[in-house]
């Protein structure tokens, strides 16, 4: 199924109304909000993100992480529905409370996104319309998904842009994204969409272009807003000390699989994948007693169409043998975590 990304709605929606028929129930009040079943994306010829299962529960936040090019921002935009020619969903289930997404057609979709899941994407100037003023671009929202008026929603919007912590909402809502910051922007971001209290977020390195005060700042938000609203929430990172401060469970990827899953302590703690373990060692903290220098791993990601048989870290790995060669399904290990390795927890 092809999952294409939607025209953008811009002023045009607004004589838009609800669409009232198209919703989400729980068709299982024990379902996870959020669950991902072997997933594969690709083109025809490649495959970039390979059999990938996650799940999110409610208030839960799953941290997905990697370096660039290990395929996490490609998972997140395939839940959402937003992949784009030629890359599209080749086989897996994506699930909302239950209820299978990959068959739903583009229309339905869309009415869904915003409402029952958001994302906030990497660069808030290149996501918030440019020619729009700030304030409506949060109540289209409510207009298109809740049906509420514009008089209704544009007041809305300016209690939303105060709690997100927005100095002088009013005149705020009135700006347009280049008279903003790049942390106010990112927290417009957030307004828009937590706007329609959606089930689950889905934030792709929200914080990473921004300075450290103002990403402690944005994690504080986005951690209180999520208790007190009970959204499930996917965040995407490459900062382990991002990690280790918001996430309940973690999710390592390296070229396109899921290597490791466990709680965040169990992760931290004793990390069995050996790219989990460079990844830790590399952390500030981390030096080498010897000389005092960050630990680095050596090599690249291998590229999607070059990526080795089996074990696709192997090339980089200290403890590569024979077995390596072919994949090691992921399996049980210590505590909470599972991992896909043929020699966990050495080293």
């Amino acid at each position: 199924m092809n999952l294409s990304l939607p025209p953008t709605g811009g002023a045009g929606f607004a004589g838009a109304s609800p669409v009232s028929d198209v919703s989400i129930a729980p068709a299982d009040t024990a379902a996870p909000v959020l669950s991902i079943e072997g997933m594969t994306v690709g083109t025809d010829t490649v495959d970039l993100v390979l059999d990938a299962s996650l799940h999110v529960a409610a208030g839960e936040t799953l941290c997905l992480v990697g370096e660039s090019g290990c395929g996490k921002s490609l998972t997140c935009l395939a839940t959402m529905g937003l992949l784009a020619d030629p890359v599209h969903l080749k086989a897996g289930r994506v699930s909302l409370l239950g209820n299978d997404l990959t068959g739903l057609d583009e229309r339905t979709l869309r009415h869904l996104r915003g409402r029952d899941m958001a994302m906030i994407f990497q660069d808030p100037a290149a996501s918030l319309n440019p020619v729009q003023r700030v304030g409506r671009q949060v109540a289209e929202a409510l207009v298109v998904h809740e049906g509420a008026s514009w008089k209704v929603a544009m007041r809305r919007a300016v209690e939303l842009l105060d709690k997100v912590g927005i100095q002088d909402p009013q005149a705020r809502a009135g700006a347009y994204p280049h008279q903003l910051s790049g942390g106010m922007c990112q927290r417009v971001m957030i307004a828009m969409a937590l706007a329609c209290s959606p089930r689950l977020l889905v934030s792709d390195e929200a914080t990473t272009a921004l300075d450290v005060t103002t990403q402690a700042q944005i994690l504080k938000l986005m951690k209180a807003l999520q208790d007190e609203t009970g959204t499930a929430m996917i965040f995407v990172t490459h900062d382990l000390s991002v990690v280790a401060e918001i996430a309940d469970r973690v999710a390592v990827m390296y070229s396109g699989r899921i290597v490791e899953t466990g709680t965040v302590d169990d992760v931290f703690d004793h990390p069995a994948h050996p790219y989990t373990q460079g990844l830790m060692n590399c952390r500030l903290h981390a030096l080498s007693a010897a000389d005092g220098r960050l630990a680095a791993i050596g090599g690249t990601v291998p590229r999607p169409a070059t990526r080795p048989t089996g074990c696709a870290f192997r090339p980089r790995c200290d403890r590569q043998a024979d077995p390596c060669a072919i994949w090691p399904a992921p399996r049980p290990y210590a505590g909470s975590q599972t991992v896909a390795c043929h020699f966990p927890g050495q080293g």
